[in-house]
């Protein structure tokens, strides 16, 4: 199975996902795309096998993907300070991956009905959900 994290910005969140599929799913695969290089450093940190940057990186890697992974963010234009393009948030929405979204409430965003809390929590709904697309 192909899997897939995004991130932007520092790639904080993108390299916590890795580390925790990582962790619960030893031997998986995943490969990751940053908006820009930071955050791809950061994945690639994180144990990705393989880490690319940019637009027609994300393009190309949506199209292979069976699951993506990342913040709500990557579905939505302009998002992430503005480093998600029209483009990118197509590419993660018209793939025919599977999404695990993190619904995170920032960059004016806001997700009704989720509760404040850690981001720890967060990610760990998103493994639990790649854990049950795995078992399929």
């Amino acid at each position: 199975m192909e899997i897939l994290v995004v991130d932007g910005q520092g790639g904080r969140i993108g390299q916590q996902l890795v580390r925790a599929i990582l962790a619960r799913f030893p031997g998986v695969e995943v490969r990751a795309v940053g908006t820009n290089s930071m955050a791809t450093a950061a994945l690639l940190k994180g144990g990705a096998a393989q880490g690319a940057t940019g637009e027609n990186a994300l393009m190309v890697a949506c199209r292979k993907a069976d699951v993506i992974l990342g913040p709500l963010g990557i579905v939505i234009a302009d998002a992430l300070m503005g480093e998600i393009s029209p483009a990118m948030a197509a590419a993660v929405g018209q793939s025919p991956a599977k999404k695990i979204l993190i619904p995170m409430n920032q960059c004016d965003i806001f997700v009704s009905g989720v509760s404040e809390g850690p981001v720890s929590r967060l990610l760990e709904g998103a493994v639990d959900q790649l854990g049950r697309l795995l078992e399929e």
